[in-house]
């Protein structure tokens, strides 16, 4: 989005962004499972994915418990769909462990598989990758387990339906094609993943295995990096192999399926909830008859099994609660990381920084922009490109279209950063043409034209 400004604004308006010296922070590592938690701003910090991503409404009211029993009871739902347990000792972590045993919530060994939300409720899903993920886990295990495989390694398995996984990037992803077959895809999401391989099950799961070897016995660690002719070695026709996208049907609001039955999505503000507002909600969504929840991609998850005449009322007290249950909201364009006070990396509190950017430029916030608000340069909250606000020591670094590591368009002292904000948006309801969208308008400006913007009085 335009070339990278060469100048920064500090609070004389002179700091040249290679004055900067290079920031004190901890690589993004292994994902921090039951068995390896990470150390965090408060306290220690446990992904897990239950089996399948699905849990019964029991199940997930035990789990709660246990997070505000055992942790600061802050829990957070991640952009692919799994769960952070936050502010655990450890002295806890075992006790939480026991806990999800004792609730029969399995959390499989090995790389994390996201599959689709719905899987085996949606009757428009072509395959079913439950039990795809079931075979590829026995079949493959010894592969899976192997320490030579990137600890971040990412698969997916999309089974098609009304609510794809196409939005998500993977190492590896599996796709259901009518007539029981699955492509193999690497390195991207639906549209710029490399297929390699389409066929039966049995052919995908081999396919994957392929590509496992070359990733646990060459110097490759994501797929990414794996060497064209050695791939195109293993796999002669993967330059004919065409596919098409899975559908992606937004998570939030009541969704009524193909046999009648209806789905729930919700989503945390940010992604983030305490034990108290969700058992509230979990203890209402039981009473009006939900049975179960489906964790899903984009931070939020399904609420399934309940009468259809309840929804007004489930839809009501979730929002009640504090969860967005209507598409559209603003804080649905915003990935917002734990921020400072959650984490010991970050130098600002992103979600009070999000609900001030809401008030203070609603123009940003017509759907065509992605806004990352990251405490430090991991950026841990965004994967890929976005309009983007990276935390340092000297106040915040503005990326255009970037992520959090990114050499910054401009850098804003931290006492600015509102008259920032308010000149951003000044700058696009200004300069925006009839039916421009706010991407569109920043494209346009380029880092020169936001420049001017910010520098003005």
């Amino acid at each position: 989005m335009g070339t990278k400004a060469a100048k920064a604004i500090d609070r004389t308006g002179t700091a040249d962004l290679h004055d900067r010296p290079p920031a004190k922070i901890r690589p993004r590592g292994a994902c921090p499972a039951l068995a390896a938690p990470m150390p965090t701003g408060d306290g220690l910090l446990v992904r897990l994915r239950p089996a399948g991503g699905a849990l019964t409404l029991s199940q997930f009211l035990a789990l709660t418990c246990a997070a505000a029993e055992h942790g600061n009871g802050i829990l957070e739902i991640t952009a692919r769909g799994n769960l952070q347990i936050r502010g655990l000792r450890p002295e806890t972590v075992g006790r939480l462990a026991a806990d999800l045993d004792t609730a029969g919530i399995a959390v499989p060994d090995g790389p994390a598989v996201e599959i689709s939300p719905l899987h085996g409720i949606d009757p428009e899903e072509i395959s079913d990758p439950a039990a795809l993920e079931k075979t590829l886990r026995c079949n493959l295990r010894e592969l899976l387990a192997s320490p030579r495989l990137a600890p971040k390694l990412s698969f997916i398995i999309d089974g098609g339906g009304a609510f794809g996984m196409s939005a998500l990037a993977a190492d590896i992803r599996i796709v259901a094609q009518p007539g029981a077959q699955w492509l193999v895809a690497i390195n991207g999401d639906g549209e710029t993943a490399m297929p390699v391989a389409n066929g039966s099950a049995e052919e995908a799961i081999s396919a994957v295995g392929e590509i496992l070897e070359l990733l646990a016995v060459g110097q490759s660690r994501r797929a990414r990096d794996i060497d064209p002719d050695l791939l195109r070695a293993r796999f002669p026709a993967m330059d004919t192999i065409r596919f098409r996208p899975s559908e992606q049907t937004p998570l939030t609001g009541l969704h009524r399926l193909k046999d009648g039955k209806h789905v729930l999505g919700v989503r945390p503000e940010f992604g983030q909830m305490s034990a108290s507002d969700l058992t509230a909600l979990l203890e209402d969504a039981r009473a009006h008859g939900a049975t179960a929840i489906r964790l899903a991609p984009g931070r939020g998850f399904f609420f399934t099994g309940f009468p259809a005449d309840t929804a007004p009322a489930l839809q009501t007290s979730a929002s009640k609660h504090g969860f967005t249950v209507q598409p559209g909201e603003k804080s649905e364009y915003i990935a917002a990381c734990a921020g400072a006070g959650a984490c010991s990396s970050a130098f600002y509190e992103t979600r009070t920084q999000a609900r001030r950017l809401i008030a203070a430029a609603p123009v940003l916030f017509d759907g065509s922009l992605t806004i990352h608000l990251s405490g430090c340069l991991k950026g841990c909250a965004q994967a890929g490109p976005a309009l983007t606000l990276t935390g340092s020591a000297e106040g915040f670094d503005l990326i255009l279209d970037g992520l959090a590591s990114d050499l910054p368009d401009e850098r804003i002292a931290g006492g600015r950063i509102d008259f920032a904000i308010e000149r951003l948006a000044r700058s696009i309801e200004d300069n925006r043409s009839a039916g421009e969208s706010a991407a569109a308008c920043l494209t346009r400006l380029g880092a020169t034209g936001v420049s001017k913007a910010l520098r003005q009085e």
